[in-house]
């Protein structure tokens, strides 16, 4: 396996991409770094999505129930006097309890309605935001007492790091013997239990993983931005913003949805200036790739990479 991952050419740009965005804070500035740091949780964010859905199959719309859990779980404590490290675990947990009790009667139902049971997720969790706003800040959000750092280059260096990680464990998931079982699963489960697989657990473990990344990151971000609110954690706008960068970099990849993440906030960032149509050229670019071009991004790199 190890021999197969080195002639992989994703792997490959992946290591020169790490090396190359590692030096960034060296000669650019903490406004770029800013941006970059954002879209490195984001990043986390779709990659986690990525292993549910575009392994085992199941549409969950709601990712931003399990980040939304980590995030703010984090932040109430922190608010309470516990420490980072502390809140971090808790928010972990937080998200994976929750996507236990979300995944447990939710894997039981067929076709769209685990994605509508996502869905239903999300919009529980910000009303219970707005019903304790006295505990959670409401509409107005949550300010945390504590943040990781002040400085711009340490907290690049510390989402990097954390989304090279965060990468590493969720692909060789992937290309593991559990990532075989998980796509067998997405396409066809019937067969897949017919021979001997246990779909359901697999397909709990892989939501389980998929919370603990997106509970941890969902924390670290809290305590990166200094506050958190339903806009720009819990909101379904922002679910789509994650999925969409899942798929634009490459669905069934994982390390595609950096990728995807990266373009999105830059290319948003970019066409700022445009006002509201920035929206629109942005999304417009990305279901052009989406609809055109199926494997994504990363598909484009490496489809060049083999004919270099």
């Amino acid at each position: 396996m190890f021999a197969k991952t080195l002639r992989n050419p994703l792997f490959w740009l992946c290591l020169i991409g790490l090396a190359l965005a590692s030096v960034l804070p060296l000669w650019v500035s903490g406004y770029i770094l800013g941006l970059l740091t954002v879209a490195y949780y984001f990043g986390v964010f779709s990659m986690a999505w990525d292993l549910l859905f575009g392994f085992a199959g199941e549409v969950n719309f709601g990712p931003t129930f399990l980040i939304g859990l980590g995030a703010y779980t984090a932040g109430i404590l922190n608010g309470h006097g516990v420490g980072i490290p502390l809140c971090l675990l808790a928010g972990t947990v937080a998200a994976v309890i929750g996507g236990l009790v979300l995944a447990l009667p939710a894997l039981r139902v067929r076709g769209p309605y685990f994605g509508l049971t996502t869905v239903v997720a999300v919009l529980i969790l910000q009303n219970l935001i707005v019903v304790f706003a006295d505990t959670t800040g409401g509409e107005i959000g949550l300010t945390v007492p504590d943040v990781i750092s002040i400085d711009a280059a340490t907290n690049y260096w510390i989402a990097l790091g954390f989304m090279g990680v965060s990468g590493l464990v969720l692909y060789a998931i992937a290309i593991s013997p559990v990532g075989l079982i998980l796509q067998a699963s997405g396409q066809d489960p019937v067969e897949a239990g017919a021979l001997g697989f246990n779909v359901a657990k697999h397909k709990l473990a892989a939501f389980c993983v998929s919370a603990v990344f997106s509970g941890l990151a969902g924390a670290l971000f809290v305590f990166y931005m200094g506050t958190a609110s339903v806009g720009t954690l819990v909101d379904v706008s922002v679910g789509v913003q994650v999925i969409i960068g899942a798929v634009l970099g490459g669905r069934r990849t994982i390390v595609g949805g950096v990728l995807g993440a990266v373009f999105l906030i830059a290319a948003g960032e970019l066409l700022r200036p445009l006002g509201s149509l920035s929206t629109f050229v942005v999304s417009a670019a990305a279901l052009a790739v989406i609809l055109f071009v199926p494997s994504g991004l990363l598909g484009i790199l490496t489809r060049q990479g083999r004919h270099a």
